[in-house]
């Protein structure tokens, strides 16, 4: 488990944690949590990407609606195969584009 705690600033969504289960074969199932102040639907996240160490996109969850009143939330991703050590976890909103990354060990 990884935790990371950060204010938020303007209406950037923050990845405060993510938490990843790893099976033998490589594959894993993630569990990111998110705060961003979703405001309806023109301001929200609407999907996270985990990403290799080259920054290749390894799979992406789609977000389907705002979470107005669900602050921070946590969304699932499972079956992501993931050959290395490290990869980045990325949110996205409707209008402020990509969040930093957010690095994850694996072990």
């Amino acid at each position: 488990m990884v935790l990371l705690t950060t204010a938020l600033q303007a209406n950037e969504a923050v990845i405060e944690n993510v938490e990843v289960q790893r099976s033998a074969d490589d594959n894993c199932a993630f569990q990111v949590r998110i705060l961003h102040k979703d405001s309806g639907w023109k301001h929200y996240v609407d999907r996270y990407e985990v990403l290799d160490q080259e920054g290749n996109i390894l799979a992406t969850r789609t977000l389907w609606h705002p979470h107005e009143h669900e602050q921070p939330f946590t969304r699932g991703l499972s079956g992501v195969n993931v050959k290395g050590k490290v990869v980045y976890i990325r949110a996205h909103d409707s209008v402020d584009g990509d969040s930093k990354l957010f690095q994850v060990q694996l072990k």
